[in-house]
């Protein structure tokens, strides 16, 4: 069967074409947002087959597996890695229509120079040809890398971490530049008491301060901030299924600190108090930083708890959430606002439907201060395919200014998956010649290829300001 990866995949008129090639394609990569292992940058880990690299942590696949009828021990079971990954060619014929088509055949011809549609029938042979190239330095976690021209990219690190894999990789020029990436999650959850005290003693460990009050655990948390700051990191993350804000001050934080060390679980009301409170104080930090701060809402996790309790968390059992987003992310704006101290902020939702209200809110608190200072994310998870890159691109082009945007993210555990900016390049092309092909934007190949130029990299290296 013909591979249909030409060199004009996606493009589908001369102005895109055009645009791609001349404008996007050989561009570095600034991944801003993954959560790739930092110890295997620094160690430049050499893999010992294509399923380490390929299928190990991908959700994607998993998820994919399991509907097709494809026993758990396939996927993180006991199986030999190439067990695994003969399974998976059994699948990879059938996913047509889903990203995995695409990112399958992108990934195996940029990585590995293959054109062939994996199937079981070339499963074998595929499996002992890249497993061989694996072996060769271009390879390696910095080589895989270096292949895809990635300039820069940002992992995602717990304020616990103690950065050393960082601190390696920034001694070493020939290593790619990593930047860790603020993610305290867990240092806002005090959903359960007993994980929040274990928390609070690692956090005591590693910024020397002992934590016997409210005020000591944001001593803390500012001390790590300015740790990580000093260590390069300029972003930070947070997750949640929707956007904590409180209004009013209904608890007394010391009083709620006390009770939760205290070994008394908090109520729901309480933890949603604490958790809004203290992310506000951690966006004033941020502010006073410089950093830029992300957003990513919308996800409802671990939702099949039988599987949950057999295999994990992180294992492909998440889905988008309903929650209602808007006022809550009004609330959090306006409280770092009202004293100057919003700063950079990219919001991602993972249910489409509320892409509009995202864009139209995030226009409200673009103030003048900095260009696309408040960004409406790149497609996130469940919508980082071609279908949702380009509803996105709409609802920005609609909503705000597409010209701001800093562009395509992997948010990916896989050193393969650098494929996903060329297809977000090709996408956001396509759109663009479409709209010059039906002369609704001017056949100007320099003025728009700058636009495309700067979105695909331009207006992100000039927006985190990465310590060089």
């Amino acid at each position: 069967m013909a591979t249909f990866l030409t060199e004009d995949f996606l493009l589908q008129n001369d102005f895109a074409k055009k645009l791609y090639h001349d404008f996007a394609k050989e561009l570095p990569i600034i991944d801003y947002h993954n959560h790739l292992s930092p110890q295997q940058i620094a160690e430049d880990t050499q893999f010992e087959n294509i399923t380490q690299v390929w299928l190990a942590g991908d959700h994607y696949k998993w998820r994919a597996m399991r509907a097709f009828g494809i026993d758990e021990k396939y996927i993180t079971g006991d199986a030999s890695d190439k067990e695994k990954f003969l399974k998976w060619a059994e699948l990879v014929p059938f996913t047509i229509r889903n990203p995995l088509f695409h990112w399958t055949h992108l990934e195996l011809k940029a990585y590995f120079g293959i054109s062939a549609l994996l199937s079981p029938k070339n499963a074998e042979e595929i499996y002992e040809k890249t497993n061989k190239i694996l072996q060769q330095k271009t390879h390696s976690a910095n080589g895989l890398l270096k292949l895809m021209n990635v300039e820069s990219l940002c992992t995602t690190d717990d304020p616990t971490d103690s950065l050393e894999h960082h601190i390696d990789i920034q001694k070493d020029a020939s290593k790619v530049k990593a930047f860790p990436t603020f993610r305290p999650d867990k240092s806002i959850d005090v959903s359960d008491s007993k994980s929040f005290k274990n928390y609070l003693s690692a956090l005591e460990n590693v910024s020397k301060i002992t934590i016997n009050s409210y005020d000591d655990y944001l001593n803390a948390l500012q001390k790590r901030v300015d740790f990580f700051h000093e260590n390069g990191c300029r972003l930070s993350d947070h997750g949640f299924e929707q956007m904590p804000f409180y209004e009013g001050e209904k608890y007394n934080l010391s009083s709620l600190f006390d009770k939760v060390t205290s070994n008394t679980n908090l109520t729901e009301d309480e933890v949603l108090f604490f958790k809004a409170k203290t992310l506000v104080s951690l966006g004033k930090m941020y502010h006073k930083k410089g950093w830029t701060q992300q957003l990513h809402l919308g996800v409802i996790r671990n939702n099949n708890h039988r599987l949950l309790n057999k295999i994990g968390v992180d294992s492909g059992f998440d889905s988008m959430s309903d929650a209602s987003q808007i006022k809550h992310l009004r609330g959090f704006f306006n409280a770092l606002d009202a004293t100057n101290q919003l700063t950079k902020t990219i919001v991602y939702n993972l249910n489409p439907a509320d892409n509009d209200v995202f864009a139209t809110m995030v226009g409200n608190f673009n103030d003048g201060t900095i260009k696309g200072k408040i960004q409406f994310g790149a497609a996130w998870w469940f919508l980082d395919q071609k279908d949702g890159m380009e509803k996105q691109i709409d609802t920005l082009s609609n909503q705000g200014l597409l010209s701001n945007f800093v562009g395509m993210l992997t948010d990916s555990r896989s050193f393969l998956s650098f494929t996903r900016h060329e297809y977000f390049r090709r996408i956001l092309c396509n759109v663009i010649g479409t709209d010059v092909e039906n002369r609704e934007l001017p056949n100007d190949e320099a003025f728009l290829g700058k636009i495309v130029s700067d979105i695909c990299y331009n207006n992100a290296k000039n927006y985190f300001n990465f310590k060089n």
